[in-house]
């Protein structure tokens, strides 16, 4: 293979941009932002690979790898989109759903909307089977039974089928044989057994999580293999990974199988991205932050460590996969990074309630039409036409691509905002961003404040195509005084998925107390997994000295609801019962800041199965390359921060101009063709080795 051989792409697609990055074997770089195409979401990835290999001097068949995060999963459940779904359960268990964890997400909201179940009472089955809780069968599965519901979903148009048995993840027959049954009878019908999923005790977080599956699976399994035809048809014969919610990277096959575990497709990468980068540069404690065109999002990096969770929520308004706040979406027990997210991006839409007061989001204007600003048909005031009245964005994004109408950011700010509040257009225009910065702050205390740390300790690590233009604002207001941008920062979760390895997940449950656990039976479990990871990885073609294992027990206190996991060394000789009581007291002490008593049991043996990709991006030998475009020289324009600094002169030049070797202090704007970065009145400005930037808050503005 030549040095030119062996390149990879990194794909992320927004609800309003889709971002490609390429990667050669020298670290070489080339960086694509167009606009998402919502219709067909793998239109805009196909135009923007072509694009890129034309740039780079590539073939097609010079690809090795084509990655990527996607928001199809989270769009469809967000659009209530997905397939005409059935649940087919255990006699007696039919509105599990309904009936969840008994408890709202805030006691004190009256006006709290639960959410509609994503299959509907008429389309929930119950059928004759029971296995009892130590596995054995007290009621045979009535097949016929089986059949006649299963005819009778499909009559009512159900397109995709989830079968949730009661303790089926201590004895799965019943709902294997039921799989295999409905599959041979209805197969246009897609089939999901939960011990497929998740075979894991709680019937709401496993009934739940399969008809994500279900409901999701249908929509995703077509996009992929779209994508998948269009990449034959422009010549591209490389492996689809797909990123996962945990920031992993798996097969595209997997991702048709089970995608709710790739629900937080993409998003989860950036926060991988920047936990590397933040190690190559020194800074192992930052706070992510991702603001796009839909959503922004925030997550902590801890030490170097990236906080990750076995749950997660998707809700409207903020999701957070929080320990303490639950029963406010749609449950998934899977394992993601940590990340709140929040309706706020470039795109979203300030409206004006009842009552008088500026909202931003959660709805956004997306790809098509994207902000009125954007010229393309959009009629409502957004964050973007808000930074565009400001002077805070330039007369064209996306590389030139997307010309900015000024005129009519201001009229439909002046309509719809300015007007209805007895504001000027540049008055209203900073309350929408004022707005939308409360709002991302929300997600940055969400994984910070609320879990008893403290973000004036770290850095903001900022990206995404409206992350720069925001940053220094969100991190004053929250008084963190370093900001860092990294190279690329508009496709930077594009460029993460870069450095990512595969990932597989495999779970054994071990319920029980620890006083009664044989170590035996450990070491049982944990061979049987084992074997489990390295068949799976090995079909990936990663030989054993590319697989890292990671094992872990989960543990509590008798009767709590929640675990925690304790990662096991690699001699499980050395796993002995006072070792696993003292880990896990250590642990919960950790998290908790103090030690309960009681008995403890064990939940789960849980495996995280890695597999280390050969000739992943290295940050310390990234470098950007730029075209050869001509750098554009400095000028200025008037930029207004807000009521008391109104206009300022501000100094705009070109990010490429800027190589670090001084310090910029602002007002300062440096443009690219992926993002704008916003330095504000005081901030001071330098640059690394590796292409970063660092913003320094701690001094106030005279």
């Amino acid at each position: 293979m030549d040095l030119l051989g062996g390149a990879r792409i990194g794909v992320d697609i927004g609800g309003t941009f889709t971002d490609l990055v390429l990667s050669d074997v020298e670290g070489r770089t080339w960086f694509d932002k167009r606009a998402s195409t919502p219709a067909q979401p793998e239109q805009a990835v196909l135009d923007g690979i072509v694009h890129l290999l034309d740039r780079a001097g590539l073939a097609p068949g010079d690809l090795i790898e084509v990655l990527h995060g996607t928001t199809v999963g989270s769009n469809t459940l967000l659009q209530k989109s997905g397939a005409v779904t059935g649940l087919i359960t255990t006699k007696g268990f039919r509105d599990v759903l309904e009936i969840g964890r008994v408890r709202t997400p805030d006691m004190f909201d009256l006006q709290w909307d639960k959410p509609v179940p994503l299959v509907p009472r008429r389309l929930r089955r119950e059928i004759s089977e029971r296995i009892a809780a130590d596995g054995s069968i007290i009621e045979p599965l009535d097949e016929d039974g089986l059949i006649r519901t299963g005819g009778e979903l499909v009559a009512q148009g159900v397109q995709s089928i989830a079968i949730c048995f009661i303790n089926s993840f201590r004895n799965p027959d019943h709902e294997r044989r039921a799989e295999a049954v409905l599959r041979e009878h209805f197969p246009d019908v897609a089939i999901t057994a939960s011990v497929s999923v998740l075979a894991e005790m709680r019937e709401y977080e496993r009934t739940s999580t399969v008809v994500v599956n279900a409901y999701v699976l249908p929509i995703l399994q077509s996009y992929l293999q779209r994508l998948g035809d269009g990449l034959l048809d422009i010549g591209v014969s490389a492996p689809l990974l797909v990123s996962d919610s945990n920031g992993g990277l798996a097969a595209a096959q997997t991702a048709k199988d089970k995608p709710v575990f790739f629900i937080s497709s993409g998003r989860s990468a950036g926060v991988v991205g920047a936990a590397r980068l933040g190690r190559a540069a020194g800074a192992l404690d930052i706070v992510v932050f991702d603001m796009g065109g839909t959503t922004a999002s925030a997550s902590l990096v801890q030490g170097g460590q990236i906080s990750r969770a076995n749950e997660y929520e998707f809700r409207a308004g903020i999701s957070v996969p929080a320990r303490f706040i639950k029963a406010g979406g749609y449950m998934m027990r899977v394992p993601t990074v940590d990340v709140a997210e929040v309706g706020s991006g470039g795109g979203s839409m300030a409206w004006i309630d009842d009552g008088g007061l500026l909202h931003v989001g959660p709805i956004s204007s997306g790809a098509d039409p994207g902000p009125a600003c954007y010229g393309r048909g959009g009629d409502r005031p957004t964050v973007s036409d808000a930074n565009v009245v400001l002077g805070y964005l330039p007369e064209q994004l996306a590389g030139g691509d997307l010309k900015l109408d000024v005129a009519r950011a201001r009229a439909v700010i002046e309509r719809d905002l300015a007007g209805p509040l007895k504001l000027s257009v540049e008055e209203a225009a900073y309350g929408v961003r004022e707005v939308a910065n409360a709002n991302m702050a929300r997600a940055i205390r969400a994984v910070s404040v609320e879990r008893g740390i403290d973000p004036r300790d770290f850095a903001l690590a900022a990206f995404g195509g409206s992350g720069p233009a925001h940053a220094c604002d969100l991190a004053r207001s929250l008084d963190i005084t370093k900001v860092m941008l990294p190279m690329m920062p508009g496709v930077f979760t594009a460029l993460g998925m870069l450095t990512g390895d595969v990932e597989r997940h495999f779970l054994t449950a071990m319920p029980g107390l620890l006083q009664d656990f044989k170590s035996n039976d450990l070491v049982v479990a944990v061979a049987a997994l084992r074997a489990q990871a390295e068949a799976a990885l090995g079909e990936e073609n990663f030989t054993a000295d590319q697989m890292n294992l990671a094992f872990s027990l989960e543990l509590r206190f008798e009767g709590q609801d929640s675990e925690l996991p304790i990662l096991l060394p690699d001699d499980m000789n050395t796993v002995t019962l006072s070792w696993l009581h003292r880990s896990f007291l250590e642990a919960y002490e950790a998290l908790y800041q103090y030690v309960a008593e009681g008995a403890v049991e064990v939940v789960n043996l849980r495996l995280l199965a890695r597999g280390i990709r050969a000739g992943k991006l290295d940050f310390s030998k990234l470098v950007m390359t730029d075209g050869g475009e001509a750098i554009a020289p400095a000028t200025q324009r008037k930029v207004y921060f807000g009521q008391e600094k109104a206009w300022f002169d501000t100094t705009v030049i070109d990010r490429r101009a800027f190589d670090g070797t001084g310090t910029g202090v602002g007002p300062m704007i440096l443009e690219s063709a992926d993002s704008t970065i916003v330095v504000p009145p005081g901030g001071r400005i330098t640059g690394d080795a590796m292409g970063n930037l660092q913003i320094d808050l701690s001094v106030e503005p005279g």
